[in-house]
């Protein structure tokens, strides 16, 4: 068996043979057994469009959007290419795991490759192994996905599955670290990845989070892990992500603010009671509730998330509107709130 004594014997082993090892390369002149050649990182303004967009201080669009049920893509695909015709510069891919849907790396190599229109990858921590993340992420790399928003992911229920269980090997900030090792040349392991990956790295914040400290905290954390921009939960208040840049005296990054437009005042509702850490002011609902008497909830919707959009421009670099597959028409409305 495994006794103190056994265990004492084979680390002297160990010890012996790496110190043998570590000698034969001094003298050889080489370094030590193990250590990962130095590389230069792919400068950030060359990893992607969009990271070269921030990096010159350029104001992004982009439109959230979720990969379809079943293995057909000939719908997103379409949309795809307007959104692309109409200006959007980013498509980002989310990563939902209700029903039974297409994996959302999947979906944001397809539609990059067959539109041309550059993709953000939610990737969430949430469904996977490490050892997993990694080698999807390396995939993902060698087939063109360079623009990453890394997630924890919430604890849920998976869909119809009920009885499917959740990974929590690390969180976004673990996550973030990882990829920032790969994009210096260095795996998990610390086993060299020759040449280094090239991704873009952003991580999530939310203005209206129930602990302000906290939210701070962990984007400090992100912030050293190596994210080069952040993208917010959806806003519904200007006076939100104000007051959380107020209190986090800053971000170092990029901010590209979400916003949402809500189609009726029972999703509003139901979106600030069910969800933690999500605020849609009373006005809000109310305005909707309004609307929704003369047959115009969702019109109205799209006018709240214009005046919102505005009133977060000036604090931003980038603005990303969050809609169901079929509301892609009111995304564009919203973003057109920027240029008026």
């Amino acid at each position: 068996g495994t006794t103190p004594d056994h265990i004492r014997q084979i680390r002297r082993a160990v010890s012996s043979v790496s110190a043998g090892s570590a000698a034969r390369a001094r003298r050889a002149g080489g370094a030590e057994a193990g250590a990962a050649p130095a590389v230069t990182p792919v400068p950030r303004e060359e990893k992607s469009r969009l990271a070269n967009a921030l990096a010159r201080g350029a104001f992004v669009r982009l439109v959230s959007v979720i990969p379809p049920k079943g293995h057909r893509l000939d719908e997103l695909i379409e949309q795809a290419r307007l959104l692309r015709i109409r200006g959007v510069d980013v498509l980002q891919v989310s990563d939902a795991k209700t029903g039974t849907r297409m994996s959302g790396l999947s979906a944001a190599v397809l539609v990059q490759q067959q539109t041309g229109i550059e993709t953000l990858l939610n990737y969430t921590c949430r469904d996977h192994r490490l050892l997993a993340m990694q080698s999807d992420l390396l995939g993902a790399h060698a087939m063109g996905v360079r623009n990453l928003l890394i997630t924890t992911g919430d604890p849920q229920r998976l869909g119809e599955f009920q009885d499917a269980t959740l990974v929590f090997d690390v969180d976004s900030i673990g996550l973030t670290n990882v990829v920032t090792r790969l994009n210096r040349g260095s795996d998990i392991g610390g086993q060299p990845v020759a040449p280094p990956t090239a991704f873009h790295v952003g991580v999530a914040v939310n203005p209206s989070a129930l602990n302000l400290d906290e939210e701070v905290r962990r984007l400090r954390y992100k912030e050293e892990a190596g994210a080069e921009f952040v993208v917010t939960h959806p806003v519904f208040d200007p006076a939100d992500l104000q007051a959380f840049l107020a209190r986090a005296g800053g971000v170092s990054v990029p901010i590209i603010a979400c916003v949402r437009p809500m189609e009726d005042a029972r999703r509003a509702e139901a979106l600030a009671n069910e969800v933690p850490g999500v605020r849609v002011p009373a006005a809000y609902v109310q305005r909707l509730l309004d609307a929704e008497a003369q047959g115009r909830a969702a019109e109205e919707g799209v006018a709240i998330a214009r005046e919102v959009a505005r009133g977060l421009r000036p604090m931003v670099q980038g603005l990303q509107v969050a809609v169901p597959p079929a509301r892609l028409a009111a995304a564009m409305d919203v973003l057109a709130a920027l240029d008026e």
